[in-house]
């Protein structure tokens, strides 16, 4: 709730002078589900999983300072030190990232290079030990996830008893969000995954006056949606609109055609606030309240878009190329989200106003991620890609130009532009600075690079309600990741 770094599976740490390498006391008694006990030769392992390139794991980006890993040494069953190639100023909350890994289960995966292929479909989900509040049971593909108690998890209640206080966890995949929240209404699930729909937001409203559910309004989301083109070189090789397709004023054009307050009235139902950055007024210690906000503009998008020889020659209402062609592209987006497809909706309809023509596919998530995350083939992608942490220093793998979350141009050789190199610079010196004060300007600078070339287009970002079933207690909705699983252990249910 606080988003400060507090103890947990590291009962304290301490600094040298140069704040490069951390003692860590691990807390003791703690073990694997299987009863293994768990010691710093786990955290070591796992440092060695993430970084081990034949397990090509999605840790490895957000656990390297200045492009290098760090040096994990055990000094003995529960005290490891951690030394940071260069100077980090967030230090060990770098560690929120990195979920442990049992060493005496996966190590002989990780020697043979088959890490990654691990705890498939076929493993027994007896096979499947963790250090957290439940073990898995049951997994149904595209059905349900069941997980069981954990009795051997450490943590405590505040009278001593043991947690989690629930003896199973079933988690239905629901893919359309109305059905879910129907569902919900309705008695059939206590909770959902996410936050309630703008749509929904009246029928819950009713739902919890009726004493079925309890409502929560956490504020302003920290993750707005998000709208980007695919800026990879030479991805519209042979295409006639490579000219313009990646260019700077194409999308400063975009993100001065739309207009903001009618785009977060008409996907949020008024229940939202224009953004214009990756960071929302909710990230109060990083949002930059003096950057000034991108004014709705259509004219001037027409005169930006007129710079790269994009103008109406025929007087039909729609732009044309120097060859002649219609300004056209398709935007990607994901099926079954209603948010998302308004959002595409109004986004269409915007630029139509200003002559570019937007066609809208709608696919299925995993179709989505297939096509700008492994592919890397399509034109423009409208979708909600959410930070793992508030601090930007621990998500080089968006900053950074070589990052695999780099969405626009995924992990750079060296960076494909001067800005990129420029972003790259500052968050280098940003990361680096122990003034929390210097901190905050370099990356107020960093965002006014972003802001200048727009890589990703904000509209707006929903306040954030969620709702659980009336017998469900125990619960502190939080407006970062899952609103109510982040913390499942302390969850009960009213008999």
């Amino acid at each position: 709730m606080t988003l400060d770094v507090e103890p947990w599976l590291a009962e304290s740490w301490s600094a040298d002078a140069d704040g490069r390498r951390f003692t860590i006391k691990l807390r003791q008694g703690v073990t694997f589900s299987d009863g293994h006990p768990f010691t710093a030769d786990d955290v070591v392992f796992t440092f060695r999983a993430a970084y081990d390139e034949r397990t090509a794991s999605a840790l490895h980006d957000s656990m390297l300072v200045a492009g290098k890993p760090l040096d994990v040494a055990a000094v003995d069953p529960h005290t490891l030190t951690l030394t940071f190639p260069s100077a980090f100023a967030p230090g060990v909350r770098i560690l929120d990232n990195l979920p442990i890994f049992p060493k005496h289960k996966l190590e002989p995966m990780l020697q043979a290079g088959t890490l990654a292929k691990a705890w498939g479909l076929s493993t027994p989900p007896a096979e499947i030990v963790g250090l957290g509040p439940f073990v898995l049971k049951e997994y149904a593909p595209g059905q349900r996830i069941v997980l069981d108690r954990n009795p051997r998890y450490w943590r405590k209640a505040a009278d001593g008893g043991a947690l989690p206080y629930l003896d199973r966890l079933t988690l239905e995949v629901i893919r359309d969000q109305n059905a879910e929240l129907l569902r919900l209404t309705s008695g059939q699930i206590d909770f959902t995954y996410t936050e309630v729909p703008p749509e929904s937001y009246a029928s819950v409203k009713r739902a919890a006056a009726d004493g079925i559910v309890r409502l929560f309004d956490l504020g302003v989301s920290m993750d707005p949606d998000s709208f980007w083109f695919n800026l990879k070189p030479g991805a519209f090789d042979g295409d006639p609109r490579a000219a313009w397709l990646q260019k700077d004023e194409l999308r400063r054009a975009i993100s001065m055609a739309v207009d903001r307050r009618r785009f977060s009235d008409t996907v949020f139902f008024g229940a939202g606030e224009p953004v214009y950055l990756p960071v929302t007024p909710a990230n109060k210690k990083w949002y930059p309240s003096d950057l000034a906000p991108i004014a709705h503009d259509p004219a001037g998008a027409k005169a930006l878009l007129a710079s790269i020889g994009l103008t109406d020659r025929n007087g039909d209402g729609t732009l044309e190329d120097a060859h002649g062609q219609p300004v056209r592209f398709t935007l990607i987006t994901q099926a079954g989200r209603p948010r998302l497809e308004r959002g595409a909706a109004v986004v269409k309809d915007e630029l139509a106003k200003i002559g570019i023509a937007m066609d809208v596919a709608t696919l299925d998530p995993a179709a989505v991620i297939d096509a700008f995350f492994v592919k890397k083939k399509y034109e423009a992608v409208y979708f909600h890609a959410a930070f793992s942490d508030t601090d930007p220093a621990t998500t080089p793998d968006f900053w950074f130009s070589s990052g695999g979350q780099h969405f626009w141009n995924m992990s750079q050789p060296k960076p494909a532009t001067d800005w990129e190199k420029q972003i790259d610079e500052l968050m280098a010196r940003q990361i680096a600075t122990p003034d929390e004060r210097e901190r905050k300007r370099l990356f107020t600078e960093v965002l006014r690079v972003f802001s200048a070339h727009q890589p990703v287009i904000y509209f707006a970002a929903p306040r954030v309600y969620v709702a659980v079933a009336s017998r469900v207690t125990n619960v502190t909705p939080a407006v970062y990741v899952t609103p109510v699983l982040w913390d499942p252990d302390t969850i009960a249910i009213r008999h």
